[in-house]
């Protein structure tokens, strides 16, 4: 009798063999032993050998998957940690509209990052300010290892901004990755971002009503744009003060389109187990459902609109006596007719208060609780423009029944702490 041994896998060659455990005498005594045919034998040898070609087809495509994996891991890393490699990341459609900056451009525009050089920091990270060789001055956005913005939203962010051109979208200069850094270059913005100014009680008195009513129109410009007029449909999904960004000549520039989502031609809704946004701004159907639409930016849009006109924030502040936010105490004044009790206090001198509370009547139309209550985009920049078209009259708008209880306002006038009762349910939302 005889017995097959092992076949031994390496990672360069295969190696078997089949020994014979008792020699030539064996065999011959095994093929001479009346019981035992010719014909057996064969079928025996034939068995084991089909049995060793399967094993060593098998064992070789087993080899080949794990090369191919480890060279699929290895290229990955390979674009993620080296310079000009990086383009094989980015292959996309669209990356290359947007320059590839070298990282040591950077670090010598930013004088290595200096903290004179550092204009602001968010959840993303840090920005910083840079000067390169040819005198152009630029902004960094330097993403954190732990920002929530991750390589999805920077891809994201270079091909959507390398597509769009307007003169309220802030424009992207070019990128950089550099092992674990990612790095957004934008052109310079002197005059920073619009919250800057208008919850600033000394600030804000720099803008008076003719700049912001400007703001207001260009940010509606913007948002039109994307929502109509590009190459693609976009949904920003996070507008909100700090991401509009101010030139030196105060015109307003969106900004920040890690979270933006392309819509097809005839798509009107999208839907994400991911809600990602910021409170304060995020229209109820998206901040409890997931779902979102050009009418979700209307919503960001409305929320915006009151808070250029009145100064305050929408969340965050308990001076809207026993609302939690904004868009309560909005609604609550304006049925009372009471509206001009929400104008910013800076707002000394005011050329037209009726185009104060006109703007205030579409901010409450945006902000209906109801999508298709909302107006387009286009329908809003037509309220803005035409004072003769008659305005629809706002239903309440969302977050209406967030409320403030005695016992937080009394402790809140107490010692300035803060305490709520929120009575609209969320979905665990990622806030930025």
């Amino acid at each position: 009798m005889f017995s097959l041994c092992i076949i031994i896998l390496k990672s360069q060659t295969l190696e078997y063999a089949l020994r014979v455990c008792q020699g030539k005498r064996a065999l011959a005594a095994a093929v001479s032993t009346p019981g035992v045919s010719r014909k057996l034998l064969g079928i025996i040898i034939s068995v084991t050998v089909v049995l060793l070609f399967i094993s060593c087809f098998i064992g070789i495509l087993w080899i080949r998957k794990l090369r191919s994996t480890d060279f699929e891991i290895s290229q990955e890393e390979k674009t993620l940690t080296t310079g000009d490699e990086t383009l094989d990341l980015w292959n996309g459609e669209g990356s290359s509209d947007v320059p590839l900056y070298d990282f040591n451009q950077i670090v010598n525009a930013t004088n290595n990052f200096s903290l004179d050089n550092k204009l602001g920091q968010g959840g993303f990270g840090l920005v910083y300010k840079g000067v390169l060789q040819d005198g152009l001055e630029i902004a960094i956005k330097r993403l954190s290892a732990c920002s929530g913005q991750g390589l999805t939203e920077f891809r994201n962010e270079i091909q959507l901004i390398g597509k769009l051109q307007h003169r309220n979208l802030v424009r992207l200069v070019g990128w950089c990755v550099h092992g674990q850094e990612k790095l957004l270059v934008y052109e310079f913005m002197p005059n920073k971002s619009l919250d800057f100014f208008i919850f600033d009680e000394t600030r804000a008195a720099l803008l008076d009503w003719e700049s912001r009513f400007e703001i207001i129109e260009g940010i509606a410009h913007g948002l039109l744009y994307l929502h109509k007029h590009s190459r693609l449909r976009i949904v920003h999904r996070d507008l909100k003060a700090s991401n509009i960004l101010l030139d030196s000549e105060m015109n307003p520039k969106i900004s920040d389109f890690g979270l933006a989502r392309i819509f097809g031609p005839k798509e009107l809704e999208a839907n994400t187990n991911r809600v990602v946004g910021t409170h304060g701004y995020m229209a109820p159907e998206y901040a409890s459902d997931g779902f979102f639409s050009i009418k979700s930016d209307v919503f960001s849009y409305g929320v915006l609109l009151l808070e250029i006109v009145s100064g305050k924030r929408n969340m965050g502040f308990h001076q809207y006596r026993h609302f939690f936010n904004l868009l309560g105490y909005a609604w609550d004044k304006w049925k009372e007719g009471k509206f001009f009790d929400l104008i910013c206090p800076t707002l000394t001198e005011v050329p037209s208060q009726r185009q104060i509370e006109r703007c205030i009547h579409i901010a409450l139309l945006c902000v209906q609780e109801n999508p298709a209550d909302r107006p387009t985009m286009s329908d809003v920049i037509t309220f803005l423009t035409t004072a003769s078209i008659v305005l629809p009259e706002p239903k309440q708008p969302a977050y209406f029944n967030v409320r403030v209880t005695e016992k937080a306002e009394e402790s809140s006038d107490l010692d300035g702490s803060s305490c709520s009762i929120n009575y609209v349910t969320l979905t665990n939302p990622e806030v930025r």
